[in-house]
């Protein structure tokens, strides 16, 4: 993707599996990766991701504990990411979280704005999920339930910067039809779900 003058929206998101990445518990996660991957890399809005010679993240370990997993993306916008974490095949993976991952007490995941062409690094993102966890959302550091700006667009508008509207209010209705298919392929059996929903999201 030409990447456009201004800036781009990182997001870092980490989890603490269950169980090692080759336990059966984790099977079906493993087996989403390279289509989740793929769904991201050819969504509208996609710039880069964080990739291993696997081709995904899941061979970097910024922490000490073996079982914490990251992955770092960037995107045009916070519209763009939105889109792809709760409208596209992303979302099925997301709903058997549960299954797969510990519960956190706090923030997991993190969005801030870098300069187009910028390609953070595992540090800088870690660096700004504790902020978050420490201050709270700011423009440093911040996520959907409260998203902010981007520099150019605060400097535009010339004023304090204020958070924007919570992404989940924003796009109630128009969430509430996109997660429609989401729930049909749920009917179908484990194996045909993911499936389903990768045909769907390349129409």
């Amino acid at each position: 993707m030409v990447e456009a003058a201004g800036f781009h929206l990182a997001q870092f998101n980490t989890a603490r599996a269950l169980a090692p990445l080759d336990h059966p518990r984790l099977a079906d996660f493993v087996a989403a990766l390279d289509e989740v991957n793929t769904a991201a890399e050819t969504a509208p809005g996609f710039v880069w991701r964080l990739a291993d010679d696997s081709g995904n993240a899941t061979g970097i370990r910024p922490f000490q504990d073996p079982e914490m997993l990251v992955n770092l993306s960037l995107w045009e916008s916070v519209d763009a990411l939105f889109d792809f974490t709760y409208r596209s095949v992303h979302r099925l993976v997301l709903r058997r979280r549960k299954e797969w991952f510990e519960y956190v007490d706090g923030p997991h995941l993190v969005f801030w704005w870098v300069p187009a062409g910028h390609r953070p690094d595992v540090a800088e993102a870690m660096e700004r999920l504790d902020h978050l966890r420490k201050h709270g959302a700011t423009p440093h550091a911040f996520g959907f339930k409260e998203p902010f700006p981007a520099p150019d667009a605060a400097d535009a508008a010339g004023a304090t910067v204020a958070p924007m509207a919570p992404m989940a209010v924003s796009h109630g209705v128009d969430a509430e039809r996109a997660a429609r298919p989401v729930r049909r392929a749920a009917r179908l059996g484990p194996q045909r779900q993911l499936a389903k929903l990768v045909r769907d999201s390349r129409r």
